[in-house]
Formats: C-alpha cells, sequence, structure tokens
C-alpha cells in the first residue's frame, strides 16, 4: 500500500505547528482538523485495505488447495490449473469489496506435490485520495501441500468373471482398467510421501465366490485349520468277483475201449467158373466168408491229448492191427452167365486206453469298481492344509488322483438367519462365528476354517439331472470352484511389487461381497488375530488412519451349486433354510453388518461402484461421503485419485 507517504506530510506539517512561537489559535485548529480528518480517512481506507487482504489470502489458500486436490498421477495438469483457477474466483468476488484487477497464478515444481501460488488486487481509496494516495497494492502467496501421514489400506477387489468383460465403448477390460486405476493409485501416494518419513502400508483381499487366505491362516497359527471336514463329495462302491483260474490236472482215471475201421475192398476176381442159370442156383452155390485175419506188423497211434466237452483233458493211446477177410457174391459175366466171385477186404482193428483228468483250479475273489455314491464325506484334511500333494479316491472308477491345496478356505461355523445386525455394544446379532472379524479359533472344530478342497466337491444329481436333496444319490457331477489370486497382510510395498499384485489379478467366478468384506475387515482389523501385524507401530511413531477401499462391478450374485466359501449352498444349507431361496438378500445383510462392525473400530470404508450404478447396499456400506460410482476406466482412475488425495492429508502450507 502506498498510504504511507501521505501520512508522513501530515505529521511533518503538525510537528512545524508545534514550533511556531507567534502562535494563532486559528490556523493551528485548521490543522488540527486536517490531521484529524486524515487519521480518519486513513483509519477507513486501511481496514477496507486489510479486510480484502485477508479475503484475498483465504481465497489464494483455497484455490491451491483445490489445485492440490486435483492432481493426478499427470502431475499439476491444465485439469488441476483450471481447479486453482475457478476455486479463487468463486472465494474471492472483487465488487463485494470494491477491489479491481485481481489475478490468481499457480505453479508447482514437484510434479504437484506442492503449489504455490500468487494473488493480487488494487482498492481504490476514499478519503485518502484527497491526500494524493488513490490505490492500494495489495498482493498475498500461499503454498499447499499433501502431507500424508501414516495409512494402511486394505483393497478388498471383485475380481469375478464378469470383470473380464470389456467396457462400453472400449477394447479395454473391466481388469485392465482396473489395474491401471490401483497403480495410479499407489503412485498419488507414492508422490504424496516423498521426502517424508510417513509410513503407507497396503493390503489386498480379491474375492469372488471365495477368497485365498490359506497361507495366512497356516502360518499365523496352523491349528486355525480343522484337521478334518465334511465336503459335498462322492464315494466309490466296490463289488466282490470272484475268479476260478487254472491250476493244474488232476489225477489220471484209467479206461479202455476197441473197435474196427470202415471195411475197404479189392477188386473182384472169379472164384467158380461154375456157370449158374440163375441167381439163386448161384447163391445156393454161394461158399461162406472166410473170418477176419491179422495182416501185417500192429502199429501205435498217440499218445494224443485233448480237452473234452466236460473240461476234462483226455489223454487216448492207440494200438492198430491190420485185417483181411474173403468174401463171395454172384455177378454175371457180358455172355449173361452167373458165376462165383471172391473178394479180399481190409480192416484196421484197434485197441484205446484213454488216461481222464479233470482240472484242479485256483479260486480267487476281486473287488472292482461299481458306482459313486453322491453323499458328504469326511476328509482328513491334516496333510492337505499344508499345501502338500494328497490322494483321495476320488478319480476315474475309483482311482487314487493327487491334489494340492491353492488356499481357498471354506468358513467356519453359520447361522442360517434371515437378516443381520450390527451393534455397538453387542456387535453382529445374531452371533455366527462366520462374521466374526475378530475372534480366534477354539478347539471347536466349528470356529475353525476349513481347506476348501476342489478337487472332491461334488453336487448331487436326480435321474432327470435336477439338483437332489437325496444323499446318497447315484448321480452327480463336479462343482466349480473358482480360487482368486492370494490375499496380503498390510505391508510397505515398491511401485513395481504393487505393479505385479495388480498386473496378476485374474477373474473368475461368482460375487459374495460378504466374503471380501469380512476377510477385508480381519486383515484390517487391530483388535483380531492379525493385529500384531495391524498394530506394529510405524518408525516415525505416529497415529495410523485405517482405510478399506471396496471395489466391486456388481450386484450380490450368488451360486447354490458352485463351491463357495459356504460349500455347496443347496446341499451345506449353512446360510439358507432350503439351499436357495432368499440366498443374495441373506448374504447382503451379512454384507452389511460386517460393514458396519468394520466402521466401528475407526476404519473408513470406501466403496466403488464400478461399470454400473451404485446400489443402496454400497452406500450404505460406505462410510459418510466415502461412496462412488465409475461407469467407466475415466471414472474408476477419477475414484480411487479422489480416495488417494483424501488418504492424504492436504495442508496449507503458508
Amino acid at each position: 500500500m502506498n498510504a504511507g507517504r501521505t501520512l508522513k506530510g501530515i505529521f511533518a506539517i503538525l510537528r512545524a505547528l508545534g514550533r511556531a512561537s507567534a502562535g494563532n489559535v486559528l490556523p493551528l485548529a485548521a490543522g488540527t482538523m486536517i490531521v484529524a480528518a486524515a487519521l480518519v480517512g486513513g483509519g477507513v481506507d486501511m481496514g477496507r485495505a486489510y479486510l480484502v487482504k485477508s479475503r484475498l489470502q483465504a481465497a489464494c489458500d483455497a484455490a491451491v488447495l483445490a489445485g492440490r486436490r486435483s492432481v493426478t498421477s499427470s502431475g499439476f495438469d491444465t485439469t488441476a490449473q483450471g481447479q486453482s483457477t475457478t476455486y479463487f474466483g468463486t472465494n474471492f468476488d472483487a465488487g463485494q469489496f470494491a477491489a479491481r484487477d485481481a489475478s490468481f497464478t499457480a505453479s508447482a515444481a514437484d510434479s504437484g506435490n506442492t503449489i504455490n501460488g500468487t494473488a493480487s488486487a488494487k482498492v481504490d481509496t476514499t478519503v485518502m485520495r484527497i491526500f494524493g494516495a488513490r490505490e492500494f497494492v495489495l498482493s498475498v502467496t500461499c503454498t499447499a501441500s499433501m502431507g500424508v501421514g501414516n495409512s494402511d489400506v486394505m483393497l478388498v477387489l471383485d475380481t469375478t468373471g464378469s470383470m473380464d468383460w470389456t467396457l462400453a465403448a472400449s477394447t479395454q477390460t473391466r481388469i485392465q482398467a482396473l489395474r491401471t486405476a490401483m497403480k495410479n493409485f499407489y503412485a498419488t501416494l507414492a508422490t504424496a510421501t516423498s521426502g517424508s518419513n510417513a509410513r503407507i502400508r497396503y493390503g489386498f483381499v480379491p474375492y469372488s465366490s471365495s477368497v485365498n487366505v490359506g497361507q495366512l491362516l497356516y502360518t499365523l497359527n496352523p491349528a486355525y485349520l480343522a484337521d478334518s471336514t465334511t465336503i459335498q463329495s462322492r464315494e466309490a462302491v466296490w463289488r466282490t468277483v470272484t475268479n476260478q483260474t487254472f491250476d493244474h490236472w488232476g489225477t489220471a482215471v484209467s479206461s479202455a475201449g476197441a473197435g474196427a475201421s470202415s471195411t475197404t475192398y479189392d477188386n473182384a476176381s472169379p472164384q467158380y467158373s461154375g456157370p449158374y442159370a440163375d441167381r439163386t442156383a448161384c447163391n445156393n452155390a454161394l461158399p461162406a466168408d472166410t473170418a477176419w485175419v491179422n495182416n501185417g506188423v500192429p502199429y501205435t497211434t498217440g499218445p494224443t491229448t485233448r480237452v473234452n466237452g466236460a473240461g476234462q483233458q483226455v489223454v487216448t493211446t492207440t494200438i492198430n492191427q491190420p485185417q483181411v477177410s474173403t468174401t463171395y457174391f454172384c455177378q454175371r459175366n457180358n455172355s449173361g452167365v452167373r458165376y462165383i466171385y471172391s473178394q479180399l477186404q481190409y480192416r484196421t482193428a484197434y485197441n484205446h486206453s484213454y488216461l481222464t483228468s479233470d482240472p484242479v483250479n485256483t479260486t480267487t475273489s476281486s473287488t472292482v469298481f461299481d458306482r459313486w455314491d453322491y453323499k458328504p464325506v469326511t476328509y482328513n484334511t491334516s496333510v492337505f492344509k499344508t499345501f502338500a500333494a494328497t490322494s483321495t479316491n476320488t478319480g476315474s472308477n475309483g482311482t487314487a488322483e493327487s491334489s494340492t491345496w491353492a488356499g481357498c478356505i471354506e468358513e467356519r461355523s453359520s447361522n442360517a438367519a434371515a437378516s443381520f445386525s450390527f451393534n455397538a455394544i453387542t456387535g453382529i446379532s445374531p452371533s455366527a462365528a462366520d462374521l466374526d472379524i475378530d475372534s480366534a479359533p477354539t478347539a471347536s472344530a466349528g470356529s475353525k476354517w476349513s481347506p476348501m478342497w476342489p478337487d472332491v466337491a461334488y453336487y448331487r444329481l436326480t435321474s432327470s439331472g435336477y439338483l437332489s436333496s437325496t444323499s446318497p444319490s447315484s448321480y452327480g457331477d463336479q462343482a466349480n470352484s473358482y480360487c482368486p489370486r492370494a490375499a496380503r497382510l498390510m505391508a510397505t510395498m515398491t511401485q513395481t511389487e504393487f505393479d505385479a499384485y495388480a498386473d496378476a489379478l485374474s477373474p473368475d467366478g461368482s460375487t459374495y461381497h460378504d466374503i471380501g468384506m469380512v476377510w477385508g475387515a480381519r486383515l484390517a482389523s487391530p483388535d483380531g488375530i492379525f493385529a500384531a501385524n495391524v498394530n506394529a507401530v510405524p518408525p516415525n511413531g505416529g497415529n495410523v488412519s485405517r482405510h478399506i477401499v471396496f471395489m466391486t462391478d456388481g450386484e450380490m450374485s450368488t451360486s447354490y451349486s458352485t463351491q463357495t466359501s459356504w460349500g455347496i449352498e443347496y446341499h451345506d444349507r449353512r446360510v439358507t433354510d432350503d439351499g436357495y431361496s432368499g440366498n443374495d438378500s441373506r448374504h447382503t445383510s451379512r454384507f452389511l453388518a460386517v460393514c458396519e462392525a468394520a466402521k466401528a473400530k475407526g476404519i473408513r470404508v470406501w466403496t466403488i461402484a464400478f461399470a454400473a450404478g451404485t446400489t443402496p447396499e454400497l452406500t450404505t456400506c460406505a462410510s459418510p461421503v466415502s461412496a462412488f460410482t465409475a461407469t467407466n476406466a475415466t471414472q474408476l482412475n477419477a475414484a480411487f485419485q479422489e480416495i488417494a488425495r483424501q488418504v492424504g492429508e492436504l495442508r496449507v502450507v503458508q
């Protein structure tokens, strides 16, 4: 301001009047009036000037704060600069203070972490102008910085199958957009903490129809995992088959028999030249046939072996004796006269000897696969939960197959109530171990988590192919089962580590918001089984703000035939009375109760509805002014950026 020179002139006049010795009342009175007018007028104009400067400073502060809040991974870009200018104009109305030539500029030398601003304006004087002071030139400076305290951020991320869908009017999938937004989220907070001693930690709970927390539980305490569990499965039914196998032939039994081969004849020759007038006379003169006599050396054939129709072994040895005999007959010659002819006939006489043996068999029994019984089966999980390969007779036709635990869990004992609520004094009501975010398992089997075992999970069917409540059933099929990326406890991470985790997220499965939120709360709770990790004191010794960022691209969408963290719901009925009625609404009620339990621990819950409109449930779950809707990748990134800015603590530096 340049009003000082005028005030100095007035004080010089007063000093001159004071030194005058002649004295004159009237001039003295006139001088006094001039001084009084200058003092009063100067006070009025100065008061206006200080009011305007104060308002100018406030507008400058608001502008750099707005600009810093608008900084993204792109730094202090034109968008952030525009926000600063807009906020300055909104907060400084020059006309209201009779000011003019107002201006504001902002800049950043460190990618937007600190915003520096300068604002100026002119105020015309009213009284002081008669003394030569026509205006006040006002100027202020301001700086805003993101000062981040210690923060824990648990990212609970929907990685269900729909996250693999392509975004509208884009070639990018939802999961790709999420990965990008996550990386920018980290970059924003990393920029804010650069050069400070603040500790930022990140934890992750990817979820679908289950969560992968098995390694965390096993590392914390193997006893938290059950050593046996009942799974909707199948069991091979075997039948005994008796087989007879030949061993040897028994004692031989001897027998014999005789016979002769068929007769063959030599050429006929005349015996008596006779003649005989007719056949009768010739026949009457026929001599008797001679007896069979041996003719030649006997020979032996065999032994020959065969199996008869009764299954017996027969060994046959045959002694053969050639024989001869003469036979006589009448026959006419060419002249018509009958003569007697003789003819040699031949045959072989034989004697058989038999050795007959019955078979001696060995009888054996074997067990063969008959069918499957689809029913609940209790499995020993004491080896499986150690992540060692474990064999079960659930392969083709009851053969052994080996499987290894991927890390997803089935929840501990539940309560099939229709609705749940939370009270700061009584907690979640009605009580259910699967919704308890703090209590450690006890010796009771129902208080422990069980390894999810997809290789042995089967649902039952009727002969018509419908889900069956009958147990056992002869029909069934293997249940779908989905296991997301392994969850992580709170930890500091480099950008490379954070980005690698984001890039490994893989979409699959159905949407169970409650399993995501309950484990996000368990890993973030300062009073639960992971309290040692959560309550680790930061090196700077400061307080820690806790946050859960819950991102989903859809409403609750359960499945009663998929193996989930509550088993196969149609059969296990841990949440519903009949396996399916009101399943979505019951899981939603559980989700909201856990949201309230998390907020009651001082955890700020942020929700982001991605690629769809937000739901009343997501708004209810969120802390005040902490629910976002993002219909595309740009809005998703903006939501994460806004959360990052609020996780950080903006402050005016000067």
